[in-house]
């Protein structure tokens, strides 16, 4: 157990982790049961182990690096299991005008590169990348109508 213990603790202080990462390094390590339980407890009394943390991390970085939308962010962290208190809180580290920035330019730079498309479709393959990258469709359709206008 102190061995696993050890171990745990490297694995959570190489990068920010969710609970259920950490649950699935407790048992690749052989632990079982109560076994991990204790193991969570102790690496969350130890401050190795912050779900609060965790999210604000994990939604900072997606959207800083791979300039992800609120909506997959969320699916992200409801996928491993992050409580919804801790999810509101990952998301609240977006700011409003970074993420009306990013939008804007990934959306500029989308529909620049579809030229050669007519007009409704271009909208509609921008429209369709940018959903993919969990943005809202209303914000997408301001900033389409934006360029658009400029465009014009």
């Amino acid at each position: 157990m102190e061995t696993a213990m050890l171990k745990l603790r490297q694995f959570c202080a190489y990068q920010e982790r969710s609970h259920q990462e950490t649950k699935y390094k407790c048992f690749e390590l052989g632990l079982r049961g109560n076994e991990v339980e204790e193991a969570l407890a102790e690496l969350i009394a130890e401050n190795f182990l912050n779900e609060e943390r965790f999210a604000k991390a994990f939604a900072g970085g997606k959207f800083r690096i791979k300039q992800w939308g609120r909506k997959k962010i969320l699916m992200e962290l409801k996928q491993r299991q992050v409580s919804a208190y801790c999810i509101k809180k990952g998301l609240a580290e977006i700011d409003e005008d970074d993420y009306a920035a990013v939008l804007y330019k990934l959306t500029e730079k989308k529909y620049a590169l579809l030229q050669r498309e007519p007009a409704i479709k271009r909208k509609y393959k921008t429209m369709q990348y940018l959903l993919q990258r969990g943005y809202e469709p209303d914000l997408i359709n301001d900033a389409l109508e934006q360029i658009a206008n400029n465009e014009a």
